[in-house]
């Protein structure tokens, strides 16, 4: 199939899945990577975001973000899964994985390279060197997309965007970071280019996430917008940090979530979320009151949780 013919095909399905979402002015989601297993700060962006999307009435979805398959931690993805159910959240609609919306991507990319706002580039990170800033060795010289990564162009401009608790943030991607990959050498599409796509098709409005990826939102605001896509709502939650003053991640050796202790881990991230107490109970009680008497303003406002140390 060819990526023409994948959007034509599929073109009422995506439309149907943007209009399950559109009567609603808030949709959600959480969209955690299968590089590891959840672990507590994970809970407190699925609490947070699950939260914020019911207290406003909104709909909350799950994404699987895979698409850099060969990062995929060997049963990972059943472990999000279990985790979903164990803390009893209710996803509303079906569950969608990236490595499945592949060539969805693809046709994106050809769209983009039919406007001439990406091209191909041979340069390897030994090329490269320490330099973070790419000067766009290759923009001008016309390769072949095959097997080369692919970069998007961006311009000098400033893209501020204001995060409901970080504040007033300003990028330009032009000095700070330099025109950026979508798909690499090895033909795996990169984080910014699935995450902005299926944003825009599951209708998202609203994105609570976690403050590491702050960073990542100028490049994703610009994608959208060379897209003609919507712009989005953001609020980057202060990360969970372990006993060495590191945030809690995967590559950290986090724990993970221990299901058999589900309500007592809820309890622990509304706390670290400063929100009021919450009763002991089964998983969906609590979330039921945490939704009750959630209050994002109450948040601790920075990018890290001091004196949460797990």
């Amino acid at each position: 199939m060819t990526v023409e013919n994948y959007l034509a095909e599929h073109s009422s399905e995506l439309e149907q899945q943007r209009n399950d979402v559109s009567l609603t002015r808030y949709t959600g989601r959480f969209a955690p990577s299968p590089t590891g297993p959840l672990h507590f700060g994970s809970l407190i962006t699925a609490v947070a975001s699950y939260c914020d999307a019911k207290a406003q009435h909104g709909k909350w979805l799950v994404r699987i973000e895979d698409t850099d398959i060969p990062r995929i931690y060997p049963g990972s993805e059943s472990h999000i899964l279990r985790c979903i159910d164990a803390f009893q959240f209710k996803p509303d609609a079906e569950i969608i994985f990236q490595k499945d919306r592949l060539e969805l991507y693809e046709a994106v990319l050809q769209q983009l390279q039919q406007q001439d706002l990406v091209y191909a580039c041979q340069c390897t990170r030994k090329m490269l060197g320490s330099d973070h800033i790419y000067a766009g060795t290759c923009r001008n010289l016309g390769l072949d997309f095959a097997e080369q990564a692919i970069r998007v162009k961006v311009s000098d401009q400033d893209i501020y965007f204001q995060d409901r608790l970080q504040g007033q943030q300003c990028s330009n991607l032009a000095q700070d970071l330099g025109d950026f990959v979508l798909k690499r050498r090895d033909g795996i599409i990169n984080y910014q280019l699935a995450v902005v796509v299926d944003d825009y098709l599951q209708g998202i409005t609203h994105v609570v996430r976690g403050a590491d990826l702050l960073d990542n939102t100028a490049r994703q605001i610009y994608l959208g917008q060379l897209l003609g896509y919507p712009r989005l709502n953001y609020m980057h939650l202060p990360l969970a940090m372990n006993a060495q003053g590191q945030k809690l991640s995967k590559q950290n050796l986090a724990q993970a979530l221990d299901l058999t202790q589900a309500s007592q881990l809820l309890q622990a991230a509304f706390t670290a979320l400063n929100q009021p107490p919450i009763t002991l109970d089964t998983p969906a009680r609590m979330l039921l009151q945490g939704i009750q008497q959630w209050d994002a303003s109450r948040i601790p406002v920075g990018t890290t949780l001091h004196g949460c140390y797990l």
